[in-house]
């Protein structure tokens, strides 16, 4: 999922070239797609067609996804996990060993949620309990939005279902056939389709709560693989710069998120760095006689 920096999508690519490893990019349709087309001359980098209008914390990044997910199931290459990331992660672990750690796994799916009585709720809870006008382009939606959340009582979840998300739910590694359902009950859902429109930040929490409420529930390891820092505070995550490269190195995450090459290339550069010295170490011990 990318909206920027098509130097850093191109080294985040480039990083995770394995032969088994494919690319679907879905490029948001706010965003010019000509400084970009030069990466689907990698063979194995393919652009989503349904591209959608994506506004932060609307549903219509949820829409992107299940769109993307949609031509990636229909695209007739077979896969064992989808892996969402959005343009500014970047692997901090060697690429063959994420593929090897996943072939270990098969059929599992790797999400990071909280349930619905965890504190995280105690706010959440108003992304559906009220209306948000976030994807409608209305002069003085916001006002508006107001006035109705005034007057209109508060909305309910319309599926009984139990509730999970948490602030790093957004993205995740799923088996190809929870994404599959995923795909098939946000379809077949007009109620909820319809509900979810009037959400603020539905990607944080819809998404966990459908795989968590199905067949796939005990085939979910609660780990999205990631390392995401929230320190700072506010709605956006810590991002990465060469003074944090000591902690990254030493998470057990196989990913990282956000980086921008804009900020701190350097950073990218250290991580690239440490993977060669360590392989270049372990050639150097192998290499070693027998005592």
């Amino acid at each position: 999922m990318a909206h920027k920096n098509p130097a850093q999508i191109e080294r985040l690519i480039v990083k995770m070239r394995y032969n088994p490893f494919d690319f679907y990019i879905h490029l948001d349709k706010k965003t010019d797609i000509e400084d970009y087309k030069h990466l689907s001359e990698f063979e194995n980098v393919f652009f989503i067609v349904n591209r959608t209008e994506c506004n932060w914390g609307g549903y219509s990044f949820v829409t992107a996804i299940v769109n993307s997910l949609t031509e990636v199931l229909n695209s007739g290459r077979s896969y064992g996990f989808i892996n969402l990331m959005s343009g500014q992660d970047y692997p901090i672990k060697p690429v063959n060993e994420i593929y090897e750690y996943l072939s270990e796994h098969k059929g599992k799916s790797f999400l990071a949620y909280e349930h619905v009585d965890h504190t995280w709720w105690e706010e959440a809870v108003t992304r559906f309990k009220f209306y948000h006008l976030t994807d409608f382009k209305l002069i003085g939606r916001y006002l508006l939005q107001k006035i109705i959340n005034k007057l209109m009582p508060s909305r309910k979840f319309p599926l009984d279902l139990t509730l999970y998300g948490s602030a790093n739910s957004s993205w995740w590694t799923i088996s190809t056939e929870a994404a599959d359902y995923l795909v098939r009950y946000i379809r077949d859902n007009t109620k909820l389709r319809k509900f979810m429109r009037f959400t603020w930040g539905a990607d944080e929490f819809l998404i966990t709560t459908i795989i968590m409420n199905s067949p796939f529930r005990d085939k979910v390891i609660n780990d999205n693989l990631r390392y995401i820092d929230w320190s700072q505070g506010g709605a956006h995550p810590k991002t990465f710069s060469k003074e944090d490269f000591q902690t990254l190195v030493k998470s057990d995450k196989c990913f990282a998120r956000k980086f921008d090459i804009g900020a701190d290339k350097e950073i990218l550069d250290l991580i690239d760095q440490s993977e060669i010295n360590f392989r270049n170490n372990q050639k150097t011990f192998n290499n070693q006689p027998l005592p």
